[in-house]
């Protein structure tokens, strides 16, 4: 729910290596096109739209830290801006995709406005597995799928459009005998097309579990606001602490490994009032968190007020694959990210931390007496505390991601060996077939996927527009 746009240099580059029309003054009509922004301070400025069928806004509760936060990072140098608006370097609070409290995702935003239009039509609860393609002609005429057990085939008349994300998209185009050759003949796929598919994965990681701990009972706990007045007031008001997406702000951060302009972050914090500990054991569950680890480091803090950042990564060096295990579409692909195989972004999330640590000494926090907590991970208690070796040692054991996969069918032109889509999306080697999704990025956008991936969309759909009617 987290609304980021990104850094207004990454569209830059995006057009500069050789993707014209994705520059940022191409791409933020978009971005405001399908925006209804409900903060008046943020929709009255010339970067942000209303009226389109996207609600963003910030949340209507937040816990006291979150402003402690902003604060403390005006104290560090930084300024408390709109970083979605003319510079992203500074501190805000959250904007998200929510509308009257809750989450406003892309189907209920897009999809249930025109969803009884004649020309549409939604098949739940339905696999894609293959892109038929003419052998002779390579165009792509019909798709299929199952639906209940049953295989099925949908013709297209004009094109295939491809949406299925960073992951699945490229394991469809992979299935449909377009990819890397050596790799489609291991499993005796004809290849269509010999394209980098699934090459060039690139995530936001970071530090989970960076917490802080506070002497006053204000933080976001599971006890505190686990109670019946509290879901009352959400039901009946649609305001009060369940209205929180849990990131309460963030903020854009400069290591001395960031371009020297200032205006290129490469740490992105996600703020929240709470930690580990804060849900009983319920994050131990999403994280994955081996019991050794959680009681160990988190358990001690149950009924503790505590805070976190998330100090992320924003534009890592690192980059992975996507790659079949199985002809079978119903096999889960293979993912390797390849984590921190570069150097550099170990050295640059280190910086990162350490930019926590100051904030969190700053009088903005220590009015709550803000100290970090410094139980070390097993494993890593041999290091002395704020040691590069202590906090490598932590990266590496609780790498957190916060799933923002791109860049597997990357765009660029037709001289990059690496491409798979042109700067119109149109796959090379296939006619008729588009992929319009965050596996396009030639590179990872510096900040949240979300709002990046809509845009795509809403510029995808204006170049089928222009294909097939305006032409």
């Amino acid at each position: 729910m987290v609304y980021v746009r990104g850094n207004r240099h990454d569209y830059d580059q995006w057009e500069a290596m050789g993707n014209p029309g994705w520059s940022y003054k191409d791409v933020l009509p978009y971005f405001m096109k399908s925006e209804d922004n409900r903060n008046p301070y943020l929709a009255r400025t010339k970067y942000h739209g209303t009226g389109g069928y996207l609600t963003v806004q910030e949340a209507p509760w937040r816990t006291p830290l979150a402003i402690a936060f902003l604060q403390g990072g005006r104290e560090l140098g930084y300024e408390i801006r709109d970083c979605n608006g003319e510079m992203q370097t500074g501190f805000m609070i959250a904007q998200g995709t929510i509308r009257r409290g809750s989450r406003c995702s892309t189907a209920k935003a897009f999809l249930r406005p025109v969803r009884l239009r004649k020309n549409l039509h939604i098949a739940m609860h339905t696999r894609v597995t293959k892109i038929l393609i003419d052998g002779l002609t390579k165009r792509a005429h019909a798709v299929r799928y199952v639906r209940n057990n049953r295989p099925r085939t949908v013709r297209a008349r004009k094109e295939v459009i491809l949406s299925a994300g960073a992951l699945s998209s490229p394991q469809i185009l992979m299935l449909s005998g377009i990819g890397p050759r050596e790799h489609l003949e291991t499993f005796g796929i004809p290849v269509l097309s010999n394209l980098r598919v699934g090459d060039n994965l690139q995530d936001h990681v970071g530090l989970g579990g960076y917490t802080f701990i506070i002497d006053q009972p204000i933080s976001f706990n599971k006890e505190r606001y686990q109670r019946l007045d509290v879901a009352m007031e959400y039901i009946l008001n649609e305001r009060g602490p369940l209205t929180s997406f849990g990131i309460e702000a963030v903020a854009f951060v400069n290591t001395k490994y960031a371009p020297k302009s200032g205006t290129w972050p490469d740490i992105q914090f996600h703020f929240a009032g709470s930690s580990v500990n804060s849900d009983g054991e319920q994050v131990k569950k999403i994280t994955g968190l081996r019991d050794s680890v959680y009681n160990t480091v988190y358990k001690p803090l149950i009924n503790v007020d505590t805070w976190t950042i998330l100090p992320l990564l924003l534009r890592p060096k690192s980059k992975g694959w996507v790659r079949l295990k199985s002809k079978d579409p119903t096999t889960p692909i293979d993912i390797n990210p390849n984590y921190f195989t570069h150097r550099e972004d170990i050295d640059t999330l280190i910086a990162g931390i350490r930019i926590g640590l100051n904030l969190s000494d700053t009088a903005a926090f220590q009015r709550f007496h803000s100290k970090c907590h410094r139980t070390p991970f097993p494993g890593c208690g041999q290091y002395p505390f704020d040691s590069d070796e202590y906090w490598e040692c932590s990266i590496r054991h609780f790498t957190f991601t916060i799933y923002h996969p791109t860049s597997t069918n990357k765009m660029g032109p037709s001289t990059d060996p690496d491409a798979v889509v042109d700067h119109r999306l149109r796959v090379y080697g296939v006619k008729n077939l588009r992929v319009i999704d965050a596996s396009i990025m030639p590179t990872i956008v510096s900040g949240n996927t979300n709002a990046p991936t809509i845009m795509i969309g809403e510029k995808g759909a204006d170049m089928v527009k222009e294909d097939w009617i305006d032409r």
